[in-house]
């Protein structure tokens, strides 16, 4: 039997942090996000973008600012059970209308899976070309010059728009 559930993308609240972190942390232990601590992730609550599906978050993502020119996609995570039908796409194309309504010019990313990035546009740069995020992150982390990530760049197209993607649901089917 198929059943078929709606994903609905909104802005988190600081009441969902918890989940937020949950989500991030089951990544981590798969290897694919760095740390982020439940206090940085209240307090940032309203810069993620959820994934919502039968009243449970299945993905999230952040919309972080480095520079007025400059935003990051950060800690894209979707849960296990929903990856497989574009629900990290839809995160990403999300973040890249709420940057270019924002006024950024750069969307940026730092992932160990550079593929799935550049399926999206992004193309991998020198992380020295990414110096709001070297200087604001980077130096501070634990894993820093050990971490593997791959630097991501595409620039904010004021004519960028979904390819063949609705706006804010897609239907997921689970066996």
């Amino acid at each position: 039997m198929t059943t078929r559930a709606r994903i609905t993308l909104r802005t988190a609240t600081a009441s969902q942090a918890a989940k937020l972190h949950a989500l991030i942390a089951a990544n981590r232990e798969e290897g694919r996000l760095l740390p982020r601590g439940l206090e940085e992730l209240t307090a940032h609550a309203e810069r993620f973008v959820v994934a919502i599906r039968a009243r449970r978050v299945v993905g999230c993502a952040e919309l972080a600012p480095l520079s007025s020119h400059v935003a990051e996609v950060r800690s894209l995570a979707v849960d296990v059970g929903s990856r497989g039908y574009g629900v990290g796409g839809m995160l990403v194309d999300e973040l890249r209308r709420r940057a270019r309504r924002e006024g950024f010019e750069k969307l940026c990313a730092f992932t160990h899976q550079p593929g799935y990035f550049i399926q999206m546009g992004f193309s991998i740069v020198p992380h020295l070309w990414l110096l709001e995020k070297v200087f604001t992150d980077c130096v501070h982390c634990p894993l820093f010059r050990q971490c593997g990530q791959y630097a991501m760049v595409v620039p904010i197209d004021a004519t960028y728009e979904s390819i063949d993607r609705e706006t804010t649901t897609v239907a997921v089917r689970h066996a």
